[in-house]
């Protein structure tokens, strides 16, 4: 893709970037982590941590979901810190109280630990539906990941964040994203 074109990727993950910055928060706190990545060195650095995560669960969508991030001109990498309460006793962790949810024991999955306060997974979810919502606005193609936010956490890019979510963007004639096939 032409460097201007690429140029317009980018610029597009940083207005998608303010998008899920103001998106509304549960209690007003705002406990996102956003990043852009479009530096061609690290998308590739995620994309072969992709590899050796799908490789390692058995998971071919992680493979096929890097190539993807390989032919991406950008990426917009949106977390949060889930073991966080906002504090409102709603249950929706699987806790009575937020002061319970803090003493419970933490358990990884394969790719994500929980459990998880469900405010800051619907404050995650409202950020990245924003986002993409902008990516739509601009015609700029676009696939909200979880493989990707699994390789994030893997190299530590969002320092805080315990749940993250990748959105690779790119400006092709037709998405990439979509009519995949996984890799065998």
């Amino acid at each position: 893709m032409g460097s201007d074109l690429k140029e317009s990727v980018i610029q597009a993950a940083k207005l998608m970037a303010i998008s899920a910055r103001t998106a509304p928060k549960a209690r007003g706190i705002d406990d996102v982590e956003i990043m852009v990545v479009a530096d061609d060195a690290e998308l590739e650095k995620i994309a072969k941590t992709m590899e050796e995560i799908g490789s390692e669960l058995g998971k071919k969508f992680f493979i096929r979901d890097a190539d993807n991030v390989r032919k991406s001109d950008a990426l917009l990498l949106i977390g949060v810190k889930a073991s966080k309460p906002k504090d409102l006793d709603c249950g929706g962790c699987g806790y009575p109280t937020c002061e319970e949810f803090r003493k419970a024991v933490r358990k990884s999955g394969s790719g994500y630990s929980g459990p998880s306060c469900a405010f800051q997974l619907m404050d995650l979810g409202i950020a990245v539906g924003s986002a993409v919502k902008t990516a739509s606005l601009l015609n700029v193609d676009n696939r909200i990941m979880f493989s990707v936010g699994v390789a994030a956490i893997r190299l530590g890019l969002l320092k805080n964040s315990e749940i993250v979510l990748g959105i690779p963007l790119s400006a092709y004639g037709k998405s990439i994203y979509f009519d995949r096939k996984p890799k065998t």
